[in-house]
Order: structure tokens, then sequence, then C-alpha cells
């Protein structure tokens, strides 16, 4: 942690230190509030989408419009959480080699429009999640930024609580989905997404620790792990993970109940999930799961495996 957890920065460099101001960070002061928002990220949001899908459930129009609520409330509030994360790391990211072309750390947008913004998405997420009947989605979203302030003022220096606390966020968005949709969640695919984000999460922590040649990223925890023991955490997720989705994929209470005459398009879903885990592994082996979104927009397997299993599931639950 590089603030004082008293309170947020000023407008002003941080303690006297001038910004840098790299060409590259020179973005549009007029896009800066909208950068500052990582509307990137809104990728991992799609999970929402996940448990009303496999359930069959997606295509009613008031489980559409429920799940598509929870959609924006969830990129409303992880966008607030992440200008909080800016506004706590100004300093640090300001010293980081990529994280100073940060809107914030880049001088473009000021700490004072940031909090603003933080507080209108973040509110106005809450505020959306009211839409749908009940106050499930709510309690969801709020679970979500209590684990995210408690990992950003403190948890983040533990190892393994860390590790949980950035893989929740995933488990906290099927959930989301769930509960939008009022689909009954299945203890296989909740283990799924468990296991699965906990593979993402490691996998870029190992990215993250010095190699030969590159400088590692700047986080204190990461002294406290060794590339034995990712590997390790890695191995076993990503086992976990798939064992759990042939369970999830082959029982009668999970996919499989929802394809009855169709169970073989579920089956070979599973084709898929294990190429495109694979494939993942070579690539966070190879250091390359820095940064999982831009996996997940640039690399074409990647997306051929994706695009196979959600035409499988398709036909399997709805055909």
């Amino acid at each position: 942690m590089t603030m004082e957890t008293s309170g947020l920065p000023s407008d002003g460099p941080v303690e006297g230190r001038p910004v840098q101001h790299d060409p590259r960070s020179r973005g549009s002061r007029a896009l800066a509030p909208i950068r500052a928002l990582r509307p990137k990220q809104w990728i991992k949001n799609l999970l929402v989408f996940v448990a009303p899908a496999a359930a069959g459930t997606l295509s009613h129009k008031d489980v559409r419009a429920h799940t598509l609520w929870a959609f924006i409330a969830f990129c409303f509030v992880s966008s607030a959480i992440y200008l909080f994360n800016d506004l706590r790391d100004l300093e640090s990211d300001r010293a980081h080699p990529k994280k100073r072309h940060r809107p914030l750390a880049a001088g473009i947008l000021s700490p004072t429009l940031a909090i603003i913004e933080m507080i209108i998405f973040g509110a106005g997420g809450l505020v959306l999640s009211l839409v749908i009947p009940g106050a499930h989605l709510f309690i969801v979203l709020i679970i979500y930024v209590a684990i995210n302030v408690a990992y950003a003022l403190k948890l983040k220096q533990e190892p393994v609580v860390e590790l949980a606390c950035v893989a929740s966020g995933f488990v906290l968005r099927a959930i989301a989905g769930g509960v939008a949709a009022d689909a009954k969640l299945s203890v296989w695919f909740m283990l799924v997404v468990s296991f699965g984000a906990l593979f993402i999460v490691t996998g870029k922590r190992l990215a993250e620790l010095p190699r030969d040649g590159v400088e590692g990223e700047q986080r204190a925890v990461l002294r406290r792990y060794t590339k034995s023991f990712l590997e390790s955490v890695i191995t076993l997720s990503l086992t976990a993970m798939i064992v759990a989705y042939c369970l999830w994929a082959f029982t009668d209470t999970g996919l499989a109940g929802h394809a009855v005459g169709r169970e073989v398009y579920i089956q070979l879903s599973i084709v898929p999930i294990i190429l495109g885990s694979l494939w993942a592994l070579r690539l966070l082996d190879g250091g390359e799961g820095g940064t999982p979104e831009n996996l997940a927009y640039h690399d074409r397997f990647l997306q051929m495996c994706a695009i196979a299993w959600v035409a499988l599931i398709a036909i399997g639950v709805y055909a």
C-alpha cells in the first residue's frame, strides 16, 4: 500500500513528485473519464449470463431483462471499484512502467473528478440492482464491494487470501446472474467457476513474478510466493475445474438435465473446454497471463473455443 488510509489523494502531485507525462499517456481529456472506468474489463461481467443460459431460461423475456440489468449494475459497480483502487494506488501507479499511463496516474483525470465518478457509478449500480424484484442482487453487489475494499485496504498483502479475494469477483458475477434470473445454481457449476477463477488469478500472479530479463510486477505480496507454489496451484485448480465441469455437464442435476434427448451436444462441450484450458495453461506457463482480458480479446484460439462451447450449449439446451 502506498497511500495513507486516512483519505484519498488530492488533485496535486503526490508528495511533491511531478506527474510524468509520457506521450503514450496523453489521451484525450474528454475520454479520460471513460478510460478510467476500464471498459475493457467489463468482459468479465458476461459471467452473469452463464447461469441463466445454462438453466435454459435466457429465452424468457423477463429473465433476459433481469440478467441485462445485472450485467449493467455489475459494470457500474466494478468500475467504481477500479476507480477506488486507482485513487488508493496513485503514487505507486505513477512509478509503474505501464500503470503510469492510466488517466489518473498520467494526470489527465483529476482525483476530484474520479471521486465524483466513483460515487455516481457505485451508487448508480447499487440502485440499478434494485430494479430486479427482491434484494438478492443488491446483497451480492454489497458483498463484492466489501471484499474489494477490504482487499485494497489490507488483504492484498496476504498471500493465498488475496488470491481468494480476486477470484471471488468472478464467483460473485456468476452468482449475480443466478439470483437475477432466479435460477438454481448447481454446486458443480459453482465449483467450475471457483476453480476456473483461481486458475486465472494464479496465472496472473505467475506472470507477474520476475523472470530472466523481465522485471516483475511491483506487488509486495509477490515476495511471499514462489514459482513452484503458483505452478502447483494452477495445476490443482485446472484439474479440479475440468473434473467439476464433467460432473456439471454429465449429471442430471447439471447441464444434461436441461438437454433431454440432446445430451450428446453437452457431452461434446467438454472438448472446447479441455482444448481451451490446455491452451490457456500453455500461455500462463509462458508468463502471458498478466492481462487475462487481453487474451480474451486477442487470442483467436481461445475465442474459437469459446464460440464452439457457446454453440454446443445453445444447441443442447435450446434447440
